[in-house]
């Protein structure tokens, strides 16, 4: 197994570009399967967990032509059905986080689907509920096979309704949408997701012929298609790439140029660093952030301590709050870090309090973090990533920090950002990735 070995105290110097969204890129890919016509799609990042979607779908059949570094094309027009059933594809789904989302379209295409219990980062419960009762509202029969963790989808025809989720949860909202876009009659959708990655998987499916009204809201109506087409679609820049660069940048009090961030799709994430004390100036689509050798966190207006909380969109995106964290950590002032999603993610702090901070986790949804102001800097210390933030978080804070560090079980970084060694060595970090 690969590790991280980083060298802290590199002040970095120059321009990243970020890469292609993750997020995005797992429901982009798996609403291929919805047509047998091409769909081409740009800005794909190379990561394992969209690597390993992209090869679970040839399996199934799909034909994938990689055209350039970034840029694949997908046609589903011989979908072997019978190895969606087998116990490889089990086994695979098992795996891959990402893999619910290839209910939806199998559902609405074909009329059945079944995937096991999916893996992915260790967070907490991630539970499926609101995909599956979206699918039932649709007029699916569900099942689930407790012992071997099986879940199970089919219908003979869906047909669209009404539904309020029980949740505005970005992949069951997607897997809805996937499966509604082939469903006789209209469904609406309300307490939907309205990311800008739910956005970008609606307005992809609008140009293969779907219709879809009151996209960016969490009102979502649909109107079922007889079939789609194919089409061609480029993806967004990852906004957790972006945010996670702005907190390395302050960390390591360094100058970087953060090139074509599609800045009026980040939302509050400037903002909310901002708040942090760090400055960031915006320059046409770049975020320029310069090296900073103090920053103060705000308060609020009564003087009471600044609290920075996950929200759905368009509130601040849960996959930032490890990095807003581990910023927090040397500037200078207090705030609290309120994880409302997942009981397990900020458990990744007793990493950073072995380092030096001070961060106090006041029960497993809430860390208050006292910064040290950089009058204190982090020391090195040997760590293991146990999900893909939370390992970004950790790098940061080696990067920072006094010494040699290590990390280990970098495959969970690697699942979410590409090439993320040699990209921040070419702009002056010392990472080197050994067995």
């Amino acid at each position: 197994m690969a590790m991280f070995v980083i060298e802290g105290g590199k002040k970095l110097k120059g321009d990243i570009i970020p890469q292609g969204a993750k997020n995005e890129a797992l429901q982009i890919i798996s609403a291929c399967l919805l047509t047998d016509k091409e769909v081409v799609v740009h800005n794909i990042p190379n990561i394992l967990d969209v690597n390993n979607l992209i090869a679970l779908l040839m399996e199934l059949g799909v034909k994938v032509r990689k055209l350039d570094d970034s840029s694949y094309s997908f046609t589903a027009d011989d979908i072997n059905l019978d190895f969606a059933y087998s116990k490889s594809f089990l086994e695979k789904t098992s795996k891959l986080r990402g893999s619910v989302l290839i209910l939806g379209p199998l559902l609405g295409r074909f009329g059945r689907a079944i995937i096991a219990k999916p893996g992915g980062d260790k967070i907490g419960r991630r539970r499926l509920d609101t995909h599956f009762e979206g699918f039932i509202k649709l007029g699916a029969h569900f099942e689930f096979d407790s012992k071997q963790e099986i879940y199970s989808i089919q219908a003979d025809r869906l047909k669209g309704t009404y539904m309020l989720l029980d949740e505005a949860s970005v992949t069951g909202t997607a897997n809805i949408i996937m499966a509604a876009v082939l469903a006789e009659g209209v469904t609406t959708i309300y307490n939907a997701a309205c990311e800008p990655y739910i956005q970008q998987l609606c307005k992809m499916l609008v140009r293969m012929g779907a219709t879809i009204s009151g996209i960016g809201s969490n009102l979502l109506t649909i109107v079922g298609a007889e079939r789609l087409d194919g089409t061609t679609h480029e993806m967004l820049p990852d906004m957790i790439e972006v945010g996670s660069f702005i907190g390395m940048a302050a960390m390591t009090e360094s100058e970087i140029r953060i090139k074509n961030a599609c800045v009026k799709e980040l939302g509050i994430i400037p903002d909310a660093f901002r708040k942090l004390g760090i400055r960031i100036d915006q320059e046409g689509d770049d975020l320029f952030i310069p090296s900073q050798d103090h920053y103060e966190i705000e308060s609020f207006i009564d003087g009471s301590i600044m609290t920075i909380a996950d929200a759905p969109w368009p509130g601040l995106t849960p996959d930032l709050l490890s990095v807003f964290l581990v910023a927090a950590t040397q500037a200078k002032g207090s705030v609290l870090i309120h994880q409302k999603m997942f009981e397990s993610r900020l458990f990744f702090v007793d990493n950073l309090i072995n380092m030096g901070a001070q961060i106090i986790l006041c029960d497993p949804h809430r860390a208050t973090v006292i910064g040290l102001d950089k009058m204190t800097r982090l020391r090195a210390s040997n760590m293991v990533s146990p999900d893909i933030r939370a390992g970004i978080a950790m790098l940061i804070a080696a990067m920072s920090a006094d010494g040699v560090s290590k990390i280990a079980n970098i495959d969970q970084i690697d699942r979410g950002y590409q090439q993320i060694d040699l990209r921040l060595n070419a702009i002056g970090a010392s990472i080197s990735r050994v067995e």
